[in-house]
Order: C-alpha cells, then structure tokens, then sequence
C-alpha cells in the first residue's frame, strides 16, 4: 500500500469523513455510501462478498486497511482523468444552475443521503472542514480537495 499515491489520499480522506469518532474503523454498510461519495461505479452484490471476504468476523467493522482492499478492488482501473470526469458529473449534478459550486446546503443534502447515520453535529463538523472561506458555497475545487484530498 503506497501510503502517498493520491489514491491512497483520497481513501484516507473518505475513511476519515465516515469515522466522525476517530475510532479508526468505519462500519462496513458505510463502504457503499463512501464510494457512491466518490463518484465510484459498482456492483452491490460484488461489494458484499468483497466485504464479507474482508470481515470474516462479521464485526461489521473495518479498519483503515479493510476498507482500502475493499475500495481498491473498485478503484483500480481508474486513471486520474476518469475520477475527476466522475467527480465532475457528480458535481454537475448538484450544481443545477450550472453556476460552478454548489450551496453547504446542498452538500450537507448529499453527506446526508450518502450516510443517514451522520448526525447534525457531524455534518457541521465536514462542512466547516470543507468550506474554509465560511462562503457557505463549495466551488468545484473545494469538492475535489474534499474527495482526493
């Protein structure tokens, strides 16, 4: 696991989004959501058995480590240029006005149907980290840095 590869970033970044008690696990019905956040296309049945693989236990839990073989099985034939595009059209989608960024309104909307577990406080929490200018709105950098990190 190359620990720099933007990549390897962009998991970790998500990882942390989705562990809001820096527990260094995520719940396993999170992974979904995280690659749905990531714009990543897959097969449902396919992640299951990738995750029940993965959590021979049955803890529900994964660590860091987990999660990024389970996600890397997703990720692997993307090139750079394929997730930006991704992240492009998730954007785009947002971003109805076509106006270049899309309201904390919004993204709040969308953290929150990505994972209905997220509290209130959580989602100030991601929205404060991402919207450093306090603008209230998430231009198209501001949603990459946040994804790819």
């Amino acid at each position: 696991m190359d620990g720099d590869d933007e990549k390897t970033q962009m998991l970790k970044k998500a990882f942390a989004m989705f562990d809001q008690g820096k527990t260094g696990f995520i719940e396993t019905n999170r992974v979904a959501a995280i690659l749905n956040t990531m714009g990543q296309q897959f097969d449902a049945n396919e992640l299951a058995v990738t995750i029940e693989e993965t959590d021979k236990d049955k803890t529900g839990k994964l660590t860091f480590e987990a999660f990024y073989s389970i996600a890397a099985n997703f990720l692997e034939d993307e090139d750079d240029e394929a997730m930006q595009n991704e992240l492009k059209e998730a954007f785009r989608l947002y971003d109805k006005e076509g106006n270049g960024y899309i309201t904390t309104a919004v993204l709040r909307e969308i953290l929150g149907a990505l994972d209905d577990k997220l509290t209130s406080d959580d989602l100030d929490g991601i929205i404060e980290e991402i919207d450093e200018d306090g603008s209230g709105t998430i231009d198209f950098d501001e949603f990459m840095e946040m994804m790819t990190g």
